[in-house]
């Protein structure tokens, strides 16, 4: 067997999914949060967390225009010029349409061997605000497409690394942008250490409520009242649209006494009865397999809307020339119901961390979000097309917040990165074992200051990699649309 060999088999040992096939009672499993703390700690004689530091390129690496391409598989082939273009907008915007470019890499770091429910995309921009079934507006995680069960630093890194590039977008110093990269991942680190204490219960309800992370923000972030007014008066405004009186005028356009959504092409418009085999009988059969995922109860409520009509919609970098559509439901004439309807292909980390053990992708989605996330759309659910394609379901919006970070300073690009990495130790702390990840993190700096060496590292790898497919695009050999 050669080296590389070698690296694959140990690769595939470590990251492998872990069923849970008890052979003893319970009782004789269990450990006191101190023992497994213990345990984290002795993982570091396999993998030193020193070893985490740094990010140098295999002989080996793949060429990530080639790797772009292959992602491009399946998407709907009119919108992949537009993929490309928005990724050439920036190394910011680059890197956040390449989730399956850093897996590639992450599966060629060191793994500390523990395993949570992971993101598989933790850059700062997929995380936000929205509103909980209870109508509170949180902050969360607020995109879980590629989520799949690995190693926890592998979220860790692409999230420090995403504040990098973010530092670089922004034209911050480069030692701001470390000083927020190194915060982040002593917030990620303290939280841990806290979940591994607290109750199983009491870590399960915990969650970030939007006014909380806003006085966070105005705290440490240093935010000018004009910013925090600004602020506040974008929540005030998500918190007031509903939707029969903002995205109904907006979306639907009245057809005779038929309400139909409005085309924009290329970012909104119908797609062909060829693209879409199940229009001939109004996607009856897409619709009545996703009202079968749905609890009982959410059933009861979905029976009051009735379809009306569904429409292609463009949406986000890494998700364009997938099959993300909007559906309209009515239960009234003034009371609409849109549903997100996302296609779900296989998640970026399958190769590298195992198959899903879900038979569907959507499923597969909506089961890590409702893991990782404090609180999770009432509508969320899966269903598989005529065509064979999986999707999941959710409301389009639901008072959802992001983050515009366009007139960030140091300040605010750290405080905002501490919240991202308290709600990603939230997200873990609730599949993983809290106690044995603080156990390998320690309580010391050294940690830290690996993860802030990698980040550095592999935001120089995503600012080449954006060089070498803005040249791609130069020379004719991708096609690319720039939007107006």
């Amino acid at each position: 067997m050669n080296l590389q060999e070698a690296r694959e088999r140990k690769l595939k040992n470590e990251t492998a999914p872990r069923r849970n096939h008890q052979t003893t009672p319970p009782e004789d499993q269990y450990r006191t949060a101190t023992e497994r703390r213990a345990e984290g700690k002795a993982l570091r004689e396999t993998v030193p967390r020193e070893d985490h530091g740094g990010w140098k390129a295999p002989k080996d690496r793949r060429d990530p225009v080639e790797l772009v391409l292959e992602s491009n598989e399946g998407r709907m082939p009119d919108l992949v010029p537009i993929r490309h273009g928005r990724m050439l907008q920036s190394p910011f915007a680059f890197y956040r349409g390449t989730a399956a470019l850093m897996a590639a890499d992450l599966a060629h770091t060191p793994i500390s061997g523990l395993r949570v429910q992971a993101c598989g995309d933790a850059h700062l921009m997929n995380f936000g605000a929205f509103a909980t079934p209870e109508r509170n507006v949180i902050f969360d995680i607020n995109d879980l497409d590629e989520t799949l069960p690995a190693p926890w630093e592998w979220d860790l890194k692409r999230l420090v690394a995403s504040v990098i590039v973010a530092g670089r977008h922004l034209r911050l110093r480069e030692n701001d942008s470390v000083r927020a990269t190194r915060a982040t991942v002593q917030a990620y680190r303290e939280q841990m250490a806290d979940y591994a204490f607290m109750k199983a219960l009491d870590v399960w309800y915990d969650r970030i409520d939007l006014e909380s992370a806003m006085k966070h923000l105005a705290a440490e972030g240093g935010v000018s009242e004009e910013v925090h007014k600004r602020g506040e008066q974008r929540i005030k405004q998500a918190q007031a649209k509903s939707v029969a009186e903002h995205d109904f005028p907006k979306l639907v356009e009245q057809h005779g006494a038929r309400p139909l959504i409005k085309d924009n092409p290329p970012l909104i418009f119908h797609p062909s009865k060829k693209l879409f085999p199940g229009y001939k009988t109004g996607y009856a059969e897409g619709i009545a397999l996703y009202r079968e995922s749905l609890p009982e109860h959410v059933r009861v409520l979905f029976d009051r809307f009735h379809f009306f009509d569904v429409a292609i919609k463009v949406v986000g970098v890494g998700s364009v020339g997938t099959q993300c559509l909007v559906g309209l439901f009515m239960a009234a004439d003034d009371d609409p119901l849109f549903l997100q309807i996302k296609e779900a292909r296989a998640s970026v980390l399958e190769p590298y961390a195992g198959k899903s053990l879900h038979p569907n992708h959507g499923q597969r989605v909506i089961t890590g979000q409702r893991l990782m996330q404090s609180a999770s759309d009432i509508f969320l659910g899966w269903a598989q097309g005529k065509n064979g394609r999986h999707y999941y379901m959710r409301q389009l919006r639901d008072m959802k917040i992001s983050a515009i970070t366009e007139d960030w300073d140091d300040n605010l690009l750290r405080a905002y990165s501490k919240i991202c990495g308290v709600a990603l130790a939230r997200a873990h702390a609730r599949s993983g074992d809290a106690a044995m990840i603080s156990g390998y993190m320690g309580a010391s700096s050294t940690f830290d200051d690996a993860i802030c060496e990698f980040a550095v590292d592999y935001a120089d790898q995503a600012q080449r990699d954006y060089r070498a497919m803005v040249k791609a695009v130069r020379e004719g050999r991708v096609k690319a649309v720039v939007e107006t």
